[in-house]
Parts: structure tokens; C-alpha cells; sequence
């Protein structure tokens, strides 16, 4: 299987400039400003198989949509290789930009005053795709993200949801091999992500193609990627499969119980001194939540509050994906995957 995108030691710094205050420092600045170099991405190293679906995730900051930047030949790095598609991003440009598609979801590609299919058109003419090609794949895109009501329309008077639709398929007009994806979702409701989410899937499947996703809704991720990149102020944190990552740090477990009577806090932590157990009080009265460590010994914790306080209902929940993330963000810790 071919590598689609080759990052080793990516390095990118910006100099961070500081004023002097008043007057004076005003002056001093027109002279000698002060600054200082900072790393957004830190010798970062990666790759990805063409065909792969990958999230790239991390906290605002932490230098993903740099990377992105990067590896898309909008921005020059400081040092390191980057091999996207068998090219270099911002060395050979007017090739490399025929072989991906990139969707920015604070940013748009089509023109704002003029009908959808005219902006579709511009792009057709733009990646000198034939009329053919365009007819064959464009159909099958228009109809499956379910935009063709939305083609005379100016982008200008479109809904964010139905924007973002319109902006997927102008990435895919010329049915690139690689497709970068930065906040694609944010803002739309729960509908229009699924059915982004189930085209992605589709084309990838169809097309076998490369997908690099950056976003914050982790359940896109879950949908969509095996695989997780996890970036920290400009570093690897973790590159290996979600659900080993769930296996390795999802074992704890939240049991909810309803009692019916009321509970002494004391008598529960003294039950459960020995099974490495924190109680939580819930919202409502009668509720507490026993947050379990190790999942070997729920059965064994289930059992002895059972035998000892009447139980109006109850229920297990796994630590969730966002949870494990937050966790390892906050705690600042580093795997191998």
C-alpha cells in the first residue's frame, strides 16, 4: 500500500512580537521590537496509507490546522520533509493542487454572490476536469449529499448545513485521491453530520480515498476513524488505533444507583473501601454514582450494594471517548501506540 502523506521532523515557528508600554516603549518598538520564537508544530513525524481515514486531533492551540496548512502547501515549514501524494506541498504547487481536496469549515471555496453551479463550473474549468468525468462524478456527489435544490441558489443565501454540502462537493470535482477535512461539521446539526459522515464513508470505499480529519466532535471521529493522530502543544501525544486507546484508558466505569432509602456516604465508601471505588452524590436525591477503577470487579461491587440497600434501578456506563481524551490532555501524558 502506497503512502499518501510522509511527515518526518515537521517543524513550523512564528515570532511572537511584544509591546513596551507607553510613549516611550511605543518608540523603542519602532527601533527594536521585541520578540521571541515559538513552535506551533514541534518535529512532528507521521504517515498515512493511502486509503486510510485519520483523525488529527488536539486542543485549540495545538497546532493542527498548521499542520494542515503544511502538508496542503499553504505554508512553508521552518524544517522537516513533507511527501504529500509523492510531492513537495509548497515547492511543486500548480501539480500538487490537482491531487487533493480541502474543505475548511470556517472558510469558503465558492464565490459568495453567484449560483452554486456557476462557482462548480469555475472549479471544473479551474482542475481541467472534462465534461464526462464531470457529468459521471458530479451527478453521484450532487445526489448523495442532496444539493441539487440548492445549485441556482447564490452561496450567499444558503444555510450553513446546506453551505457545508455545497462545499464538500466542490472539493470533490475533480475526485481528488486525498481529501483534507478541517472542522468540516462545526455548527451543523445532527442530520446534515450524518449524512456528511455516511458520503465520506462512501467515497472512501468507492474511491479508496485518503482522508486526514481535524475536528473537535469526537463522535465524527468515532464514525468515521480506526485511526487517531493526538497533537499537544505541537507534539505527538498518541498515533495508533481509537480503540486501543479505549482499551488502555477506558477501563474505568460509572455505575449509577437509585436507592430507595436514604444513604449514608460513609457506610458506601466503607462497603467498597477494599475495590478502589469514589462515590459521587447525583443530581437527584436518592442518586449516587460509583466510579469504578477496574471493571474486574464490577460484578463483585454490584453484589455487595445489592446485598445491603434496597436498589430502585441502575445503570453501568463506560467511560466515554471524549472523557479518555480530556483525561490525557489534562493529565498531559504520552503513549506509544
Amino acid at each position: 500500500m502506497k503512502d499518501a502523506i510522509v511527515v518526518k521532523e515537521l517543524r513550523k515557528e512564528f515570532k511572537s512580537y511584544s509591546s513596551r508600554k507607553g510613549l516611550g516603549g511605543a518608540f523603542r518598538d519602532l527601533l527594536n521590537r521585541n520578540y521571541k520564537t515559538v513552535p506551533a508544530v514541534n518535529d512532528i513525524s507521521f504517515t498515512v496509507k493511502q486509503g486510510e481515514m485519520v483523525g488529527y486531533i488536539g486542543e485549540n492551540g495545538a497546532g493542527k490546522s498548521t499542520t494542515i496548512k503544511m502538508l496542503t502547501g499553504i505554508l512553508t515549514p521552518t524544517a522537516g520533509e513533507v511527501r504529500v501524494n509523492g510531492m513537495n506541498p509548497h515547492k511543486e504547487r500548480e501539480k500538487f493542487a490537482s491531487t487533493i481536496g480541502v474543505v475548511f469549515g470556517q472558510r469558503s471555496q465558492l464565490w459568495w454572490d453567484i449560483a452554486v453551479q456557476e462557482s462548480f463550473r469555475l472549479l471544473k474549468k479551474v482542475y481541467k476536469v472534462s465534461d464526462e468525468q464531470y457529468d459521471t462524478h458530479m451527478k453521484h456527489v450532487i445526489s448523495t449529499l442532496n444539493i441539487e435544490p440548492l445549485l441556482d441558489k447564490p452561496v450567499r443565501k444558503l444555510s450553513l448545513g446546506q453551505r457545508m454540502r455545497c462545499e464538500l462537493a466542490a472539493a470533490l470535482i475533480h475526485n481528488p485521491p486525498l481529501l483534507f477535512l478541517d472542522e468540516p461539521t462545526i455548527g451543523l446539526d445532527v442530520l446534515v453530520k450524518l449524512k456528511i459522515r455516511d458520503f465520506l464513508k462512501e467515497i472512501n470505499e468507492k474511491y479508496n480515498t485518503t482522508i486526514l480529519l481535524t475536528t473537535h466532535d469526537l463522535t465524527d471521529i468515532e464514525a468515521l476513524c480506526e485511526r487517531v493522530v493526538m497533537l499537544d502543544e505541537g507534539k505527538i501525544i498518541y498515533d495508533g488505533a481509537l480503540e486501543n486507546l479505549r482499551q488502555r484508558l477506558g477501563e474505568q466505569k460509572q455505575i449509577q444507583f437509585q436507592f430507595g432509602e436514604k444513604v449514608d456516604p460513609h457506610n458506601l465508601g466503607m462497603l467498597t473501601s477494599d475495590l478502589e471505588v469514589i462515590w459521587q452524590k447525583g443530581e437527584k436525591e436518592g442518586i449516587w454514582i460509583a466510579v469504578l477503577a477496574d471493571s474486574v470487579h464490577l460484578s463483585e461491587l454490584i453484589g455487595r450494594v445489592a446485598g445491603s440497600h434496597k436498589i430502585h434501578d441502575m445503570a453501568v456506563q463506560e467511560i466515554s471517548t471524549e472523557e479518555i481524551i480530556r483525561n490525557i490532555y489534562e493529565k498531559g501524558q504520552v503513549f506509544q501506540a
